[in-house]
C-alpha cells in the first residue's frame, strides 16, 4: 500500500524542451528522470527539485512544477522501482537517494537556490534533505511529522508498529535544520490527517509559510485555486529573496 507501483499512471505530455535524465546509484541502481529548463529565462538560477506522492508518475511530478513554477529549472526522478527507474521502492532507499538526485541536479543547472518540493510521501524525503542543509528551502504538500504514525492512523485496530519498516520522521528532520519551510495541507485530508500535520509544524524550526486550504482533502487539493496561490507564495517565503540575495 505504501508503494503502489502497479498503480502508476502512464505520463501526461512533457514541453517540448524537457530532457530525460538519470543517475546511477552507489548499489547499481538506475534512476530515471526529466529536466524542464524555465520557460522564459533559460538561465534561471532557481532550482526547484520535486518529490511526488506514491501513486505519482515521476515525469507529471516534473510538469506540474513546471506550470506552478515556469522561472525554475525543474527536475524529478521517478523513484526507484517506479518504472523506468530499477530497484524496489522502500523508505530508506527513497531517503537515500534523494541526495544523489539533489547533487545530480545541483551539477546539471548549478543553481544558486535549491528548493525541494514533496508531495504526501514525498514530503518526507524533502524534509530529509532540508535536515542534511542539501536545500536552501522546503515546500511541504499533504505532509506528516511521521509516516509510521501517520500509517496506524489509518489502522488503528492493528498493531502497526510492531512491524512497520519503512519510517519516515520528518518531525525530527525539521526539529534538526533552520532551513526555511512552508507547508501547505487540506483542511479534511482523510489519508494524511491534521493531527499528523500539526505535529510536523510543532516541530518545524523554521516555518516561515503556513497555509491550510479550506474544505480541500489529500487528492483534491491539486485542483483548488488557493491552492496554486499558496504554492507561489511558498516559494515567495522560502526562496526567491534569497535569489535576489544572491544573484
Amino acid at each position: 500500500m505504501l508503494f503502489p507501483t502497479h498503480a502508476v499512471g502512464s505520463p501526461g505530455p512533457l514541453p517540448a524542451s524537457a530532457a530525460f535524465v538519470s543517475v546511477k546509484t552507489p548499489d547499481g541502481i538506475v534512476l530515471h528522470g526529466v529536466h524542464i529548463p524555465p520557460a522564459h529565462e533559460p538561465k534561471s538560477r532557481l532550482l526547484v527539485l520535486g518529490f511526488g506522492g506514491n501513486a505519482w508518475n515521476g515525469s507529471d511530478v516534473a510538469a506540474f512544477l513546471h506550470r506552478l513554477y515556469p522561472e525554475a529549472q525543474i527536475v524529478a526522478f521517478h523513484y526507484r522501482g517506479y518504472r523506468p527507474s530499477t530497484g524496489s521502492p522502500s523508505a530508506k532507499a527513497l531517503l537515500a537517494d534523494a541526495p544523489i538526485i539533489r547533487d545530480f541536479a545541483v551539477q546539471l543547472v548549478k543553481p544558486v537556490v535549491t528548493v525541494a518540493a514533496g508531495f504526501s510521501i514525498g514530503s518526507g524525503v524533502a524534509a530529509s534533505l532540508a535536515r542534511e542543509g542539501l536545500v536552501n528551502g522546503a515546500i511541504l504538500v499533504t505532509p506528516f511529522d511521521s509516516l509510521k504514525a501517520a500509517a496506524a492512523d489509518l489502522f488503528p485496530w492493528l498493531p502497526v508498529g510492531l512491524f512497520f519498516e519503512h519510517e519516515m520522521d520528518a518531525g525530527a528532520f525539521l526539529t534538526a535544520t533552520d532551513v526555511p519551510v512552508a507547508i501547505i495541507a487540506g483542511e479534511h485530508d482523510t489519508l494524511i490527517r491534521p493531527v499528523r500535520t500539526e505535529g510536523l509544524r510543532r516541530k518545524a524550526r523554521n516555518l516561515v509559510f503556513d497555509r491550510t486550504i479550506p474544505g480541500a482533502g489529500h487528492n483534491d487539493i491539486y485542483e483548488r485555486s488557493e491552492f496554486t496561490a499558496a504554492m507561489r507564495e511558498a516559494l515567495v517565503q522560502v526562496a526567491v529573496n534569497q535569489v535576489k540575495g544572491g544573484s
